[in-house]
C-alpha cells in the first residue's frame, strides 16, 4: 500500500466518523455544503470526535481495546 492509498484511506474513515457523530449529536450534517450549519454545530462535532478519539485512546492504553 503507498502513501497516497494509506491517506484516502484515512480521508475516507475520518470523514465516516464525522457523519457518526454528527448523527449522533443530532447535528444536521450532509456532504458537500454546510454553509446553513451555525460555527456552533460545526464546532460542536470536530470538538465530540476530539472527545470521542482520546476516550477510545485511554481506553487503548488502559488494556481495554473496544
Amino acid at each position: 500500500m503507498n502513501n497516497n492509498t494509506s491517506k484516502a484511506n484515512a480521508k475516507a474513515a475520518m470523514d465516516a466518523f464525522k457523519y457518526e457523530v454528527a448523527s449522533e449529536i443530532g447535528v444536521p450534517l450532509k456532504k458537500g455544503y454546510n454553509g446553513d450549519l451555525t460555527s456552533a454545530q460545526n464546532g460542536s462535532v470536530g470538538g465530540y470526535m476530539v472527545k470521542k478519539m482520546i476516550e477510545a485512546q485511554e481506553r487503548q492504553m488502559a488494556g481495554n481495546i473496544q
